[in-house]
């Protein structure tokens, strides 16, 4: 099938669909004005992130489609205007649906936990460390899905930065029974979806207890019934 019988599915629905997983996504809400996102804001409680709601930017931070650290009314309501200005002028086409705010998210070590239709082996699910660690070294591993338990175990073992998750040398120790929870549950949806193309969960935040998904990129085909 062509590229051009796909699309981008806007964040919010993305999110709609990981939630019927039980894969975390901070809370949030879609604000259609500076006076919304600052009722949202209230309403999560601060600090929030605000990010562009729109299919015609699907790399946001490089147009100034995403704010971070809002700890005020204030600061939400300038971020807003000072974001549509801002994706407006880098793509003046863009269409812009809303403005997700979400609640910040504490730190963590990130990983990347994505899939794909591989043209040659299907649905297949890949997991590895996020930011420097996958853009640089490459530390990330595959599978075919439907995942066995066992599977997603050996994915999170195998990867080089497996002490990092594990808390060798001092270090604390992640919830990896949460990120095997998280790579059967994207392999159970990734099969039950067949339109879904790509998947692509990056960050994702590990932290002593549970997981916590940041951003969620999904790109699945058009007119393919589930």
């Amino acid at each position: 099938m062509s590229e051009a019988a796909t699309r981008f599915v806007l964040e919010p629905e993305a999110a709609r669909l990981l939630s019927e997983y039980g894969i975390p996504y901070p809370e949030h809400g879609v604000a259609h004005s500076a006076d919304e996102a600052v009722q949202l804001a209230e309403s999560l409680g601060y600090p929030v992130v605000l990010k562009a709601v729109s299919l015609d930017v699907v790399h946001k931070s490089d147009v100034g489609g995403v704010a971070v650290g809002l700890e005020d009314a204030s600061e939400v309501r300038t971020a807003y205007e000072r974001m549509v200005d801002q994706v407006q002028a880098a793509v003046p086409k863009a269409q812009i649906e809303g403005v997700l705010v979400c609640k910040q998210a504490a730190e963590g070590l990130e990983v990347i936990v994505g899939a794909l239709d591989d043209h040659t082996f299907g649905p297949t699910v890949m997991f590895g460390l996020g930011g420097v660690f996958t853009e640089v070294l490459k530390d990330t591993t595959f599978r075919v899905a439907p995942l066995e338990r066992s599977d997603a175990e050996e994915m999170v073992e195998e990867i080089q930065g497996y002490p990092l998750l594990s808390g060798e040398r001092g270090q604390a120790a992640h919830d990896l029974n949460a990120v095997a929870d998280l790579l059967l549950s994207v392999s159970r949806m990734i099969v039950d979806h067949p339109e879904i193309k790509e998947l692509d969960l990056n960050p994702v935040r590990v932290y002593e207890q549970g997981v916590l998904v940041l951003d969620a990129r999904l790109l699945e085909r058009v007119g393919q019934a589930p």
